[in-house]
């Protein structure tokens, strides 16, 4: 049952967060300051400055840093003199011309981490540039000592178990913009991304109530509904994918992400959110009204880039789905086009989809305490 009265109630709210978890989310900023410092400390711009490399590999493993490699791939691929690769396996093709981004938690034991450990060791074998982010040790810093630039954020996000799912979005990007930034692939100052993170982190606090917190909101407008996230651009999309993990991860709500061009190819889910507003009626009795066969649909549109073609895209499906809420970021700083812009939106926008999911689940009792899904 959803305790919308608990997003209002900030000391409530705090002590049915057991683990910490938005004040995990909360440190996006932070991650991405910890992650250039420790970038610079160890010479990655100057290791990797004036290098053309034939291919850049941005190594994931399952869950939210997979949607956040994508994500960067498709920040960085329209613009690339080289192809931006997202695997979880480390080619066997891969050669010293290439570049490797890696993150690693440092488990003992884990199987996703061994995976992450062979790829590492057979990129350094064949002489790829590697850049491994996450602790000094654990298999993959074992399998990269003294051959991979080893970037180790000095801080840590306190989580019981280290149960880093979908908490350390902003580590996996800053890792990835830091060697784009170095490479010259993508001009963005990362100061400035953590500036606007910390931003993002204000609005969408404990403190503020539903009415005026944007993340808050979402969270009740979702809440009970099935969530369609339609992305208006390619990044878009990318950012949809990424806002279904996080909602399954931290809420336990499945939601169906794709882009505006892909959803018009599906003429029954189109009927179905035709016939819905999404909206409970206000006489509606919970009692002696039966219940939908499923949840009903809740449409979100969602925009990083401003180009003219997505603003008239989302204006012609919010004619036609005038329910629909619109996820976008109406911050005038952060205007204009071009992909620094849509990077610093893209971002900020991640991090207002962490929160939403947070707070939804927090509204759902989806966390239990001392249960990880490690």
């Amino acid at each position: 049952m959803l305790d919308d009265a608990l997003l209002s109630d900030e000391p409530r709210l705090l002590a049915a967060d057991h683990d910490g978890v938005l004040r995990a989310v909360a440190t996006a900023g932070a991650q991405v300051r910890a992650t250039w410092a420790a970038a610079r400390d160890v010479g990655v711009p100057d290791e990797l400055a004036g290098l053309r490399p034939r291919a850049l590999i941005l190594l994931t493993r399952p869950g939210t840093t997979e949607s956040a490699c994508r994500l960067l791939a498709a920040l960085l691929t329209p613009t690339a003199p080289l192809p931006v690769i997202v695997t979880g396996v480390a080619p066997p093709w891969l050669g010293p011309l290439d570049v490797v981004v890696a993150t690693h938690r440092g488990r003992e034991g884990d199987p996703v981490e061994a995976d992450v450990a062979e790829s590492v060791h057979r990129a350094v074998r064949r002489g790829a540039h590697v850049v491994l982010a996450g602790p000094g040790e654990g298999p993959a810093a074992a399998a990269g000592a003294g051959r991979a630039l080893a970037v180790v954020p000095r801080m840590t996000l306190g989580v019981p178990g280290e149960d880093l799912d979908g908490l350390d979005t902003a580590t996996v990007l800053a890792t990835g913009l830091a060697v784009a930034r170095s490479l010259e692939l993508l001009d963005l100052d990362l100061d400035v991304l953590a500036d606007r993170l910390d931003a993002e982190a204000e609005r969408d606090g404990p403190r503020g109530e539903a009415f005026v917190n944007p993340a808050k909101s979402l969270a009740l407008r979702l809440a009970e509904r099935t969530p369609l996230l339609w992305g208006a651009d390619p990044v878009a999309a990318l950012l949809a994918g990424y806002g279904a993990t996080v909602l399954a991860t931290h809420a336990g709500v499945v939601a169906q992400a794709t882009s505006v061009a892909a959803a018009t190819t599906q003429p029954a889910l189109r009927a179905r959110l035709q016939e819905t507003s999404g909206e409970a009626s206000i006489f509606a009795d919970p009692f002696d009204d039966p219940s939908p066969a499923a949840p009903p649909p809740r449409l979100v549109l969602l925009a990083a880039r401003e180009d003219l073609a997505v603003r008239r895209l989302v204006a012609d499906v919010g004619a036609r789905h005038p329910g629909a809420d619109v996820l976008e970021i109406d911050d005038v700083d952060l205007a204009g086009e071009g992909p620094v812009a849509d990077a610093l939106r893209a971002a900020v926008l991640a991090t207002r989809l962490d929160f939403t999911a947070v707070y939804l689940g927090l509204a759902l009792g989806a966390r239990v305490p001392g249960v990880h899904t490690g």
